[in-house]
């Protein structure tokens, strides 16, 4: 669980996101951080019951800036409203399909799969899903699957089939995508349970199929 101390520092920032606050609220902001820490700590021992290879992963290997980059971006707000944490096996920093945690106010979800990966791996990825459609649509129309994740796996898609492709091809609404991902959102009050470690461990449980397929396509 989150102390509702973090959930009230994220809340005030996004109304007061400015330095000066911010230096003001330091205090804050470090506990919040320590707080999100140990709930990293937690989680990671709780997905290496699954998934032994992250047991070696350190938090803070995990864990985000708050930090923006606003180099290229019209908002300069200098911080983040939200707290979040990537699990790979080469922990945030790791180019293949991981597991997401992040924390918002009203918007706190838990969500895995691989965002916008490269063309070339993009390719490996459509061609072992049009290869191995039958296995990926028993990842995908597992009962666990669809009831933890309602909408399905989303991601941008294009709008013409992609090169080596027909519009008949079974799997084209997969075959179209550029990012693959699933998503379970969870309530403020969820997110300050004593159980949303065990909670959020069993959502990256139930997606872990689906993270294997997309890192052997790729790998």
């Amino acid at each position: 669980m989150l102390q509702p101390s973090t959930l009230k520092f994220l809340k005030d920032l996004k109304k007061n996101n400015n330095r000066p606050w911010f230096e003001e609220h330091r205090k804050q902001y470090e506990n919040a951080k320590e707080d999100f820490l140990s709930l990293t700590e937690k989680l990671i021992a709780g997905i290496a019951v699954f998934d032994p290879p992250i047991a070696v992963l350190k938090a803070k290997e995990c864990t985000f800036r708050i930090n923006r980059d606003v180099r290229f971006s019209k908002d300069k707000s200098p911080y983040k409203n939200n707290i979040a944490g990537y699990f790979n096996r080469k922990g945030k920093k790791g180019n293949g399909a991981g597991y997401y945690l992040h924390i918002e106010p009203g918007q706190s979800f838990a969500a895995g799969g691989l965002w916008m990966p490269e063309p070339a791996d993009l390719a490996k990825i459509r061609q072992e899903i049009d290869y191995s459609f039958d296995e990926w649509k028993k990842i995908t129309g597992n009962a666990s699957f669809k009831k933890t994740f309602t909408e399905g796996v989303k991601g941008d898609a294009l709008v013409r089939p992609p090169k080596g492709y027909e519009e008949t091809n079974p799997a084209i609404v997969y075959l179209k995508m550029k990012s693959f991902i699933v998503s379970k959102p969870f309530t403020d009050a969820e997110v300050q349970s004593k159980s949303f470690v065990k909670d959020v461990a069993n959502t990256f449980k139930t997606m872990k199929p689906i993270i294997d397929f997309l890192n052997a396509a790729t790998e």
